[in-house]
């Protein structure tokens, strides 16, 4: 196989290398992947976080009749004119109060009044609502302490969505004001753009399963759980394949078996260039085009992306900290994508260097750190060993920082762009 040959020239002479790129073309290749974005229909509360694929225009109009905005008196703003507390003006009670959900039959005559609930339809010959608390009722009449403008506590007929408006246009985000407005309007389904289903395989001999207890030699397989919660953390579907041994036919046959349920294979270690670092040759016998792999950047340089048909295989390293990092950087941003997303990477912010880094120069350096916010400025120190088979360091850290090719030590009080992986408390 072609590229297996390029692997064998690699590995026997240390001279040579395949070319790496850099990370910004790398993000340029995976984000300018062409797509084959698809749209489902789900139910309102299953579409929370998703992208609309249709526009939505009003039937109706909401609210679809004139309803009081808060519990008082539906009155005659004339009849309450000049009324304040040194000269209340008394209104005759003239019917029942009348709830929510219940049309009243009364009307409201001069120098009457009726009571009326938040959200019940307004009584014919009232055009305002006076709230309870600028009131005093006896048996039969009430003070009125306060006059009012017309119109007011009042909600009309279409004053919140009128019928025949564009509610909503595909592009936009589902979120609970959304599901508030298309409950209103009666919607209970709505086309959104589809998540893809995202497979997970970890490969490699040493892996023993989580239950499992270790011993010299093996570790637990906690790679597949890392990239399933951030997959999770996204709220989309995905499936884990658990772990395949270092054999070139069983992980092929896992591999074929993930690739025909998902559209997007994430595959942890077994992507370098040892003895038995499988991955890319079983690519290779599956016929999938390699579009890249080795990244300059650290952690995460032997990152591979492939193209099967109309699936991508991300090839991630085996370290924990590379595999986070290089799901971060590439995966989450082309998944948004997918969705149908306009803002792809995690918000960002330039901050503060609360102390010295040390920085090696000549690659992209994603840095682990905790980031701070103070006064409405951002700062930023370490999260702790930058080494990739840490994963302690990304467990206390909310921000990633990206040091480009060229940054060298970074001094105390420098600014740098940090993608933050949380909300700042």
């Amino acid at each position: 196989m072609v590229f297996r040959t390029l692997v064998c020239n690699i590995y026997n002479n240390k001279g040579s290398s395949a070319r790496m790129i850099s990370v910004k073309e790398a993000q340029k290749i995976v984000l300018n992947a062409k797509l084959r974005h698809t749209a489902e229909k789900l139910p309102i509360l299953e579409a929370i976080g998703m992208i609309m694929a249709e526009d939505i225009i009003s039937s109706d109009d909401i609210p679809i009749y004139d309803n009081s905005a808060m519990d008082g008196y539906a009155v005659r703003t004339i009849d309450v004119k000049g009324a304040d507390k040194s000269y209340p003006i008394r209104l005759i009670i003239a019917g029942e109060s009348i709830p929510a959900g219940k049309i009243s039959e009364a009307r409201v005559e001069p120098g009457y009044c009726i009571p009326i609930m938040t959200g019940a339809p307004m009584p014919a010959g009232a055009d305002s609502v006076v709230i309870k608390e600028d009131t005093q009722r006896d048996s039969a009449s009430v003070m009125v302490f306060r006059e009012i403008k017309k119109g007011e506590n009042v909600r009309y007929r279409g004053e919140d969505i009128k019928k025949g408006n564009e509610v909503f246009k595909a592009g936009d985000i589902v979120n609970p004001a959304s599901i508030y407005a298309l409950a209103s309007l009666g919607i209970d389904k709505i086309k959104v753009y589809r998540a893809p289903v995202i497979g997970i395989l970890a490969t490699g001999d040493e892996l023993i399963g989580i239950n499992e207890k270790l011993m010299t030699g093996k570790v637990r397989d906690s790679n597949s759980y890392l990239l399933s919660a951030q997959v999770k953390d996204m709220n989309i579907r995905f499936k884990r394949y658990g772990v395949v041994c270092d054999d070139e036919k069983l992980l092929l046959k896992s591999i074929k078996k993930a690739v025909d349920e998902c559209e997007i294979l994430i595959l942890s270690g077994r992507i370098s260039v040892g003895e038995y670092d499988l991955v890319k040759e079983v690519l290779d016998d599956l016929g999938a085009e390699l579009i890249f792999w080795r990244v300059n950047q650290s952690p995460g340089r032997p990152l591979a992306f492939f193209k099967y048909d109309s699936r991508f295989i991300f090839g991630l390293p085996g370290n924990p900290a590379s595999a986070m990092i290089c799901f971060e950087i590439y995966i989450r941003p082309l998944i948004r994508r997918f969705m149908g997303y306009k803002d792809l990477f995690r918000p960002e912010v330039d901050a503060e260097a609360i102390h010295d880094f040390k920085n090696k120069t000549g690659r992209v350096n994603f840095v682990r750190v905790i980031v701070e916010r103070k006064q409405g400025d951002y700062f930023f120190k370490t999260a702790g060993s930058e080494e990739p088979g840490i994963l302690s360091s990304m467990i206390s850290a909310n921000g990633i920082a990206y040091l480009p090719p060229n940054t060298g030590d970074v001094k105390k009080g420098s600014r740098i762009k940090v993608y933050l992986l949380s909300e700042i408390r």
